[in-house]
């Protein structure tokens, strides 16, 4: 009795200790593993359109119908975004000294109001912080493509094998693994729907303000936010920060600037934390605190690519979690909230 009383402690520091060997090996292994998960993602997202052509076609030429739908979609959203960051960075390029002079009278400004700590951050502010910016941001987007690429390889295995394995499962007696994994695929798929339909409306909306005042790169700053809304929290965030600086470069510290961040934030509200919350309902609903800490925690160790993947990543974790009797209680703890989830269904 006094042995085991003696090893309740030491279990906890086991799990974190595998916890944490898991994420180096997470890290270390980024590579191999991110395009893996991306194409586990990618499958259960495509399977219906997959099992719709099997029905009419042989099932090798559906697969390759269906990954050649996949790619096309893929290169043409990367296109356009990568389309709109470089002339965001051309534009920043050609108006660089203007950047310069407008947050040099900022840095006045607010010393001779009092703001010494932002003053000191604003005195130390060079453009070329903002192109380095935008050009890592573009690079980010460049290797999440390069890492759907790869993910495009296993697409195809794991098109190929989702019927065989699912038989595996049912033979060798684990059948709620298969219910675990259809009911994460219909979560992926209505989170792909509702994120994209979400993303398409904040890009139209950021277009429409944008355009509305009169700022440059209109379009581009439509398809840069719908792209960027794809990452939770840090996403929205860049495609409502970048548009307001260069607002300030093109009109000065006049009232534009400042109806392009009011805008940009309600739009992002609006859609983002009022909108897509009820339509998503009681399938999708997740903590808050989970999905940032998710987001923050799958860009770390496997940079944007991660961030995309980082809710579906909680979105799985959650789901076989409920689908676990000694689980089941926690993923109701770790929920959003109830009273929204009832009014939503």
């Amino acid at each position: 009795m006094q042995m085991r009383r003696a090893l309740i402690p030491i279990v906890p520091l086991l799990g974190a200790a595998a916890v944490f060997v898991i994420m180096v090996a997470l890290y270390l292994g980024r590579s191999l593993f991110a395009p893996v998960f991306l194409a586990v993602f990618i499958v259960s997202v495509v399977w219906p359109l997959q099992r719709a052509m099997e029905a009419r076609l042989p099932r090798v030429l559906a697969m390759f119908l269906t990954v050649l739908a996949t790619a096309a979609v893929v290169i043409a959203m990367a296109s356009l975004v990568m389309w709109g960051l470089n002339r965001a960075v051309q534009w920043a390029i050609g108006n660089a000294a203007a950047f310069q002079t407008h947050y040099q009278r900022m840095d006045v400004w607010l010393q001779g109001h009092g703001f010494y700590l932002a003053s000191e951050f604003i005195h130390n502010f060079e453009p070329r912080w903002l192109f380095g910016a935008l050009q890592r941001l573009g690079v980010g987007l460049q290797q999440v493509a390069s890492f759907i690429v790869i993910a495009l390889v296993f697409v195809v295995l794991g098109l190929l094998e989702v019927d065989s394995t699912r038989q595996k499962l049912v033979r060798a007696g684990r059948a709620d693994v298969v219910g675990a994994c259809r009911a994460t695929a219909a979560k992926f798929q209505r989170y792909m729907v509702i994120r994209s339909a979400v993303s398409a409306a904040t890009g139209l909306g950021v277009w429409a303000l944008a355009y509305a005042v009169g700022l440059d790169l209109a379009p581009e700053w439509g398809l840069i936010a719908f792209a960027l809304n794809f990452i939770p929290f840090i996403g929205p965030l860049f495609a409502t920060v970048l548009p307001t600086l260069f607002a300030i470069v093109q009109f000065g510290f006049a009232i534009e600037p400042v109806l392009i961040f009011i805008g940009l934030n309600l739009v992002q509200f609006l859609l983002g934390s009022y909108l897509e919350p009820r339509i998503a309902g009681r399938r999708l609903s997740i903590s808050p605190f989970l999905v940032l800490f998710a987001v923050f925690l799958w860009s770390m160790l496997w940079g944007i690519a991660g961030a995309f993947i980082g809710v579906p990543m909680l979105i799985a974790l959650m789901t076989f979690a409920e689908h676990h009797p000694a689980m089941r209680s926690w993923t109701s703890l770790l929920a959003g909230d109830p009273a929204e989830r009832g009014r939503s269904d």
